[in-house]
């Protein structure tokens, strides 16, 4: 048999500049490890089902001494569950990467045709289940424990829950560049940055309260429309569509300036060797 000539021999096709089969296959690899590990399951809705619990006994006990909650008794409990949403969905994102750091993946993932922007896209998609496990046993116990259901808010609940992710997601990539750039001493910055948003975001109560001075940044955040906009409507019954555009040009700034800043981060790692170093 004539051997096949090089110049005959069919040519290998490059991989796919994006792949949904890769970005799928990244986030089934975080399904699995959810399905194989019972305590992770349990952890995603531990606390924000704690929390919950522990503002519905508070707004119980203030409600006979405030009119506004008396008004509307979900406020205190919405207001957690919402927190909840950009609390875990920036966790998603920087801890499913940290997990990769942890078993020193990232150098094994990089010499596979995966890209660094569908990273960033199986991060969003892993952030966005573990959001909806966490959170959504919460407003379900909220409904069995309480006789309150955040879905009453029909589809303004979607809108404050796609800004809140956005904002969640930019946060988690902008941390998990800087864990990137710096190592895993930078880790506890997932844990502790987003805790600096609550009191400017108006969580609990309006940005009116805030200092004159801070008020405007306050007004830089996506977060603090959507709060004050929940308050619209659990208060007031009316949607307002002017804090939703506000919301959302902000959020993509943001989320803009998470991926641009995760993907530089990246760049300057692989440059580095840093990819090969990082690990427990």
């Amino acid at each position: 048999m004539r051997p096949i000539q090089a110049a005959e021999r069919p040519l290998r096709r490059p991989p796919s500049p994006f792949s949904t089969q890769r970005i799928l296959a990244m986030v089934l690899r975080h399904v699995y490890l959810m399905r194989k590990s019972w305590p992770r399951l349990l952890e995603l809705a531990y606390y924000p089902s704690v929390q919950m619990i522990l503002w519905a006994f508070i707004a119980q006990f203030m409600a006979p001494m405030s009119s506004a909650i008396a008004q509307a008794p979900g406020l205190l409990i919405a207001a957690v569950l919402l927190w909840d949403i950009l609390f875990r969905s920036q966790l998603g994102v920087s801890l499913t990467f940290f997990e990769e750091m942890y078993s020193r993946n990232l150098g094994h993932l990089f010499v596979s045709p995966l890209r660094p922007y569908e990273l960033v896209v199986a991060k969003l998609a892993i952030s966005f289940l573990r959001t909806l496990i966490g959170v959504g046993g919460a407003a379900i116990l909220a409904i069995v424990l309480f006789d309150y259901s955040v879905f009453e808010m029909g589809l303004s609940l979607i809108a404050f829950f796609t800004n809140l992710m956005i904002m969640g997601w930019a946060i988690g990539l902008m941390v998990s560049a800087m864990v990137l750039r710096w190592g895993l001493g930078a880790e506890n910055l997932a844990w502790a940055i987003i805790f600096a948003f609550a009191p400017l975001s108006g969580v609990y109560y309006p940005i009116s309260v805030l200092p004159s001075w801070l008020q405007p940044v306050a007004n830089a955040l996506p977060s603090s429309y959507v709060f004050e906009g929940m308050r619209s409507v659990l208060s007031e019954r009316a949607f307002r569509g002017d804090l939703l555009i506000h919301a959302l040009a902000l959020n993509a700034v943001y989320l803009a300036a998470g991926v641009a800043i995760f993907l530089a981060a990246f760049r300057v790692a692989r440059k580095r060797g840093l990819l090969l170093q990082m690990g427990e």
